[in-house]
């Protein structure tokens, strides 16, 4: 097996507003899923942790700084495309009035707050790793 057949690592971040269900999620742009709702995230580096990229990854798309990010749960996906990744979720908030920047126009249309709970209605289609968090037994806020 070559280092290109191995799965790869990705990071998706939950993003909640304080002391809300508000979610940021975004539409895609380019090939790999394109025109599909993601959450903020992108690939683990060597040496990194998973709190570390999370934190990287949602400053660089967003401009947003992350309190407290923790593990959160992880799916594996395979694309149509034959592309295998293991996405780790993390979870973290960030102030009640923050804002998010579109920092990354190229990858992006924007982003946007939804309520956790309507992702699956007001977001479609969705990127398969989040498909697959919102498939999974994983609730942000256990009831």
């Amino acid at each position: 097996m070559s280092a290109t057949e191995r799965p790869l690592v990705g990071v998706g971040v939950l993003v909640f507003k304080e002391g809300t269900q508000q979610c940021l999620v975004g539409q895609r742009k380019g090939s790999h899923g394109g025109g599909e709702w993601a959450l903020p995230g992108g690939h683990l580096e060597h040496g990194e942790s998973f709190e570390e990229c999370a934190a990287r990854e949602v400053l660089e798309e967003a401009g947003l700084q992350l309190a407290a990010p923790q593990f959160a749960y992880a799916v594996n996906s395979v694309f149509p495309s034959g592309a295998h990744y293991v996405t780790v979720f993390v979870r973290a908030e960030v102030p009640a009035d923050a804002q998010p920047l579109n920092c990354e126009p190229h990858k992006c249309e924007g982003w946007e707050w939804v309520e956790y709970d309507s992702i699956p209605e007001q977001c479609q289609p969705l990127f398969m790793p989040l498909a697959k968090l919102l498939d999974s037994p994983y609730r942000p806020f256990p009831q």
